[in-house]
């Protein structure tokens, strides 16, 4: 492990041991069924592909998928602003789908709605991809004022403007795997 590597990494713990945390593993698990509900309500009956948003969706949609007990396919892609620092910059595609979502519905699964400008890039891809309809299920919604014009369908949290991490979110690549939702002290 390179030193900056090491660096951060006990940042990271230190971070994590003063963090507060806003929602325990058990709070988390109940949204998850929560919104598993309204999802199968909405997606039951209409094949649809649902796409995890790498890297912060793993985890999500990890825990949310296997509660959607429906046939559908699964895929992924990969998209970010981010590339583990604090503000976003130019959006960066990684990786885009593999499965066909041309006159499909797709279910776009993210750990965050933060400012939107991914998530509206990533839907407005679909779109052009001539998915039929885009569906958006976040974790967390950040409440503030900085959102582009986006909003997410299904949601697991409406949460406090601060840096969070945990349940995919993550502290400059660390801390995705923390049980909960997490604050950062002074962030």
């Amino acid at each position: 492990m390179t030193s900056d590597k090491k660096t951060l990494c006990e940042e990271a713990k230190i971070v994590y041991q003063e963090a507060d945390c806003l929602f325990s593993k058990q709070q988390v698990e109940d949204a998850m069924d929560v919104m598993a509900v309204s999802i199968t309500e909405k997606l039951v009956n209409v094949n649809p592909v649902s796409m995890c948003v790498m890297n912060g969706a793993i985890i999500p949609a990890g825990c949310l998928l296997n509660r959607l007990d429906f046939p559908m396919e699964v895929d992924y892609l990969h998209a970010t602003r981010y590339q583990d620092k604090f503000r976003g910059g130019k959006l960066e595609w990684i990786r885009h789908h593999s499965v066909s979502i041309k006159d499909r519905v797709v279910l776009l699964i993210d750990d965050i709605l933060d400012e939107g400008v991914t998530l509206k890039c990533i839907k407005e891809y679909c779109e052009a991809e001539g998915a039929k309809k885009v569906y958006i299920a976040v974790l967390a919604n950040k409440l503030h004022d900085r959102k582009v014009d986006i909003q997410a369908e299904f949601v697991g949290f409406d949460v406090e403007d601060r840096y969070l991490f945990g349940y995919g979110m993550d502290y400059k690549g660390y801390l995705r795997n923390a049980p909960g939702i997490f604050a950062v002290k002074g962030l």
